[in-house]
């Protein structure tokens, strides 16, 4: 009797034990097989997201077929908790396997959507909005809006769905440290106040990535560092013999050039005359500072210079005062914080519009008067046919 107990039983764990093996390699097939998704899809994985959470999530986007066999095969890979929070993209019939992989390894972040804010010179900025189109790698745009003009409804769906979206600041070269602040202020995707408007000059353009709900006073300290790290290396590796007596009047001269320039080949050139104007012991006479003087850097002129500004008597008026004015005039980027410690080598004191986007340059006060004169041409040309 008890041997054919001790069969049975045997046969019984032999069965179950062929059951489980059997079980296993289908659970490895499947885990390995192509996946249920037919098109390629961004998936997001949370801050602080379980594994649970996440399989289930797969599930319900139709990326994995079941969300237990998923977990299963993350714990038998020893991967069950090695998620890594982010944004990513799912390729068409990605098996179980390649999607642990994804969501465990990270990598940069692939957003569907994405809004770069560009701010402006009237202290606001513009948002773009763009869709990735997921597997094809096209980005389309969805609108592109002010906010003061009204946010279009597309904008406003996907905040209202949660839909990550991958955000950016744009800051141009040439700003003021008031406009940086102001078009920082209107960002309804920023959070948290800005203490004080930083120094003029003092913030370095660039474009940043931020999260949303980002606080804008960790943006604005981030680009003083930032315009500080520039200053200081540009500073070490200056010119010798330089008119400049400090890293702050490189940043001051940078400033005209950032607002004199904007074509790259030219910010040596200009750099070039006015460095030679400051040895010579020339006023630098140069339009950006007269503006600044009137306006402060607090917005924009938005017409053109009276001859009584010339002659006012301000801070920065470069017309009136003797060397550099007091402090720049806005914020410099890279390239022309280096122009300023690394001129062209000429003897250029002159230059104006030539009409292109570009300037004329001249060494003698009768090749300058030429160039004027062509300007002028230009620019009664344009009159004429209403340009």
């Amino acid at each position: 009797m008890w041997k054919s107990v001790a069969a049975n039983g045997m046969s019984f764990l032999i069965i179950v034990l062929i059951a489980l093996a059997g079980a296993i390699a289908w659970g490895q097939r499947e885990f390995r097989a192509q996946g249920p998704l037919t098109e390629a899809a961004f998936f997001e994985v949370p801050r602080g997201a379980t594994l649970r959470r996440v399989s289930e999530q797969l599930e319900a986007a139709g990326v994995i077929s079941s969300a237990m066999l998923f977990r299963l095969g993350a714990d038998y890979a020893d991967m069950a908790g090695q998620l890594r929070f982010g944004n990513y993209e799912i390729p068409p019939r990605a098996s179980m396997e390649e999607v642990l992989a994804i969501v465990t390894t990270g990598g940069p972040s692939t957003f569907r959507y994405t809004a770069t804010y560009v701010l402006r010179l009237e202290g606001s900025g513009e948002l773009r909005l763009r869709e990735r189109v997921p597997g094809a790698g096209e980005v389309v745009a969805l609108a592109d809006f002010a906010y003061e003009d009204g946010v279009p409804e597309v904008y406003s769906s996907l905040i209202a769905d949660g839909s990550p979206i991958a955000y950016r600041v744009s800051v141009p070269e040439g700003l003021t440290s008031w406009q940086i602040v102001e078009g920082l202020r209107a960002a309804d995707f920023l959070s948290g106040e800005i203490a004080e408007i930083p120094a003029e000059g003092a913030m370095a353009p660039d474009t940043f990535e931020v999260r949303r709900g980002q606080d804008r006073q960790a943006i604005v300290d981030d680009m003083v560092a930032a315009q500080a790290a520039i200053l200081a290396a540009a500073w070490a590796n200056r010119q010798d013999g330089l008119p400049l007596a400090s890293a702050e009047e490189a940043l001051i001269l940078a400033s005209i050039i950032e607002k004199e320039t904007s074509v790259a080949e030219e910010r040596r050139l200009v750099s070039s005359v006015f460095i030679n104007r400051l040895n010579r012991g020339m006023r630098l006479q140069t339009d950006p500072t007269v503006i600044y003087g009137i306006t402060e850097g607090r917005g924009v002129l938005g017409r053109g210079i009276r001859a009584s500004e010339l002659r006012a008597e301000t801070p920065w008026n470069t017309y009136v005062i003797d060397g550099l004015p007091p402090t720049p005039i806005a914020n410099p980027g890279r390239a022309a914080i280096e122009a300023a410690v690394n001129p062209e080598a000429t003897d250029l004191i002159f230059f104006v519009a030539d009409g292109t986007g570009g300037h004329a340059f001249a060494e003698t006060l009768d090749e300058h008067n030429r160039n004027v004169a062509r300007w002028r041409q230009i620019e009664a040309e344009r009159a004429a046919s209403g340009q």
